[in-house]
């Protein structure tokens, strides 16, 4: 039987988001918090970091779901680990806001000073050795990892996703809308699972973000951030370990997975960004593909597709998709 108290943490993520954003988008232009659009011929300038609202969102929707637990439920099941993630997206917002502050189009934190605080926002998973330490490889089976798995396993999974999330972007809305359909599958997938105590947690991020995407999808008065997309990324992560579905997680995140290597072709300094037209269409930046948004770019105009910014981002929105039903198909053995 479904308890509709539980729909009341999801709501008010999405209606803090939603109501405290254009005070956002008002305090962020006073400050002179503001980034070019970079695919508009136009040098309009949009506010900045809005994913500090989405955080204060998610973080009331899940403070309210530990209210629940406590006051209604009467129980202390997974209280630990659901301060534990608490922390670690909180952690995460604060070193994606320096990153903010210093400026993406300057370098940011640099490279190796991110990792080292990623790690230490991993800490909280740790040690409460989250996760089950067992594991199954290919013609291996399975194998029980014991103390490397919070020790190594747990801080290479937070790492990967938190720093990798934020390499699909650049397009407005592209990163929001990546999260809102990632976490809503793992939404589905810790249902089906019996981890529906973390069902609730991810809907409370995904409807903070679909408040989020109000005020970001094209034309976007606001952009998320690394205050968004390293705590997006990082709960994509510490769902899979609580939850113990981190090869389906993996699978999830194949589009990232190669925006990293087409980066990596790029060495990580080539931008995702197209080359805005006169007639609102968008050409590539460079002769080569450095990123899943030039390749959507360059296979609309071999088709003769107006390539616009919101095609891109739907196009490439559909390919997540695309990818996650597929993992659906053959990770079902272990969901249903």
């Amino acid at each position: 039987m479904i308890n509709y108290l539980l729909e009341i943490p999801i709501v008010i993520s999405f209606l803090v988001t939603l109501l405290f954003m254009p005070n956002w988008i008002r305090k962020a232009k006073q400050i002179g918090l503001m980034w070019n659009d970079m695919n508009k011929i136009s040098s309009k300038r949009v506010a900045g970091s809005g994913g500090i609202v989405v955080v204060l969102g998610f973080v009331i929707g899940l403070l309210l779901f530990v209210g629940y637990l406590v006051f209604y439920e009467s129980e202390n099941n997974f209280l630990v680990e659901i301060f534990a993630l608490l922390s670690v997206i909180l952690l995460l917002a604060g070193i994606g806001l320096v990153d903010d502050l210093l400026g993406w189009q300057k370098g940011g934190l640099r490279r190796r000073t991110r990792i080292i605080f990623v790690l230490v926002a991993s800490i909280p998973l740790i040690a409460m050795n989250a996760g089950k330490s067992t594991i199954g490889l290919p013609l291996v089976g399975f194998v029980d990892l014991g103390i490397i798995y919070p020790l190594i396993f747990i801080p290479i999974g937070i790492i990967g996703a938190t720093t990798t999330f934020n390499f699909l972007a650049g397009f407005n809305g592209l990163e929001a809308g990546q999260g809102v359909i990632m976490l809503s599958s793992l939404a589905l997938v810790s249902y089906l699972t019996g981890s529906a105590w973390l069902s609730i947690i991810a809907l409370c991020m995904v409807f903070s973000l679909l408040a989020f995407l109000l005020f970001n999808f094209y034309p976007a008065k606001i952009f998320p951030g690394d205050v968004l997309t390293y705590p997006v990324g990082g709960l994509i992560a510490i769902m899979a370990i609580l939850g113990n579905y981190e090869k389906i997680a993996v699978f999830f995140f194949i589009p990232t997975i190669i925006e990293v290597f087409l980066k990596g072709r790029g060495k990580y300094v080539k931008q995702s960004f197209g080359k805005p037209m006169k007639d609102g269409s968008l050409d590539l930046r460079y002769e080569k593909i450095y990123s899943l948004n030039h390749l959507a770019i360059f296979l609309m105009r071999k088709f003769k597709i107006k390539s616009t910014e919101r095609k891109v981002v739907l196009s490439l929105w559909t390919f997540q998709i695309v990818i996650i039903l597929l993992g659906f198909i053959l990770f079902r053995g272990g969901i249903f």
